[in-house]
């Protein structure tokens, strides 16, 4: 059967949001007169979630469950979905309603003038804390700065993508993950439609500060070289600044200058070089562990249960 509309959502111990998030995605979709499916990711989770997930998909033939034999994050997760799709225009939804489904008819409008990606750009957001408010706006700029591609500011993963980009991006099997940064690199033609992004049904946050920190050095270092560069400044301005020192240094002591005697101003020096050295120890260390994890060829994730008609 064609469908036209794949949602997919990544569930991690959502069970008191699925049957909100089924109700609403269904009313929305059905309004629409189009074929439609619902694929719901279940990334290992512990809290019951998987037992209403196969109960929703025993009583409703639009949903396609894909159960992970483990947790392996959120971007496999939505990779995943992206795999098992089978949708003209997919749609990448998170499960905790701050995304509001009945957005999406306003990308599938999008989506029939002839744009190939639509994303949605979070105008308001309900129920976050300033912290959380700053940290994100400073990520995405920061992002929008140093990274090679032009990632769209105050946007996340909610977006819908024709099936082109889709199948562009399932080419695309690195291990650490930035879906938004990946769907602007393959190109198309994009906009964006504003939202006012809502607090959670229920439960709390999957993205913590930690978690949050780590999706924005995979952004960093999976799109831009400019910590690297960072490293090789803070290597010539210290050298410069040694240069320099150096005949201050012979005029103070021909001089009889006591400035520079004792062992005070060697301890900085020699600190702040190996605090240099150490910063860009770690920053090749971050971007030759990737290459390693690429290197080991393991598979992104692995199912325990999923439709067999892929």
């Amino acid at each position: 059967m064609k469908i036209t509309y794949s949602i997919i959502a990544p569930i991690y111990n959502e069970k008191d949001n699925l049957p909100e998030l089924h109700r609403r995605v269904t009313e929305v979709m059905n309004s629409t007169g189009e074929t439609w499916e619902l694929v719901l990711v279940d990334d290992g989770s512990t809290d019951g979630s998987t037992d209403i997930l196969r109960n929703l998909a025993k009583a409703d033939s639009h949903i396609r469950p894909v159960i992970f034999a483990r947790n392996f994050g959120h971007q496999v997760a939505v990779t995943a979905g992206l795999d098992y799709s089978r949708g003209d225009a997919v749609v990448v939804i998170d499960a905790d309603l701050q995304d509001p489904p009945e957005l999406i008819l306003e990308m599938a409008k999008k989506w029939k003038e002839g744009y190939e990606v639509v994303y949605a750009v979070r105008a308001e957001r309900e129920g976050e804390s300033w912290f959380k408010l700053w940290t994100a706006s400073l990520f995405y700029r920061l992002i929008s700065r140093i990274t090679d591609v032009n990632i769209p500011l105050d946007t996340g993963d909610f977006r819908l993508m024709d099936r082109k980009v889709v199948r562009v991006m399932n080419q695309m099997r690195e291990r650490h993950r930035f879906l938004r940064g990946m769907s602007a690199w393959v190109g198309f033609k994009q906009i964006g439609v504003d939202y006012k992004r809502a607090a959670r049904v229920a439960g709390e946050t999957k993205y913590p500060f930690r978690k949050m920190f780590r999706l924005a050095l995979n952004a960093i270092t999976g799109f831009s070289y400019f910590p690297l560069q960072v490293a090789t400044y803070f290597g010539f301005v210290s050298a410069g600044l040694a240069i320099l020192a150096i005949p201050v240094v012979v005029y103070l002591r021909a001089s009889g200058s006591q400035a520079f005697f004792g062992q005070a101003s060697t301890l900085i020096a020699v600190l702040f070089l190996g605090g240099v050295q150490l910063i860009s120890l770690g920053i090749l260390g971050e971007y030759i562990g990737r290459l390693y994890d690429e290197a080991k060829g393991r598979p992104l994730y692995i199912v325990r249960e999923a439709p067999e008609d892929q």
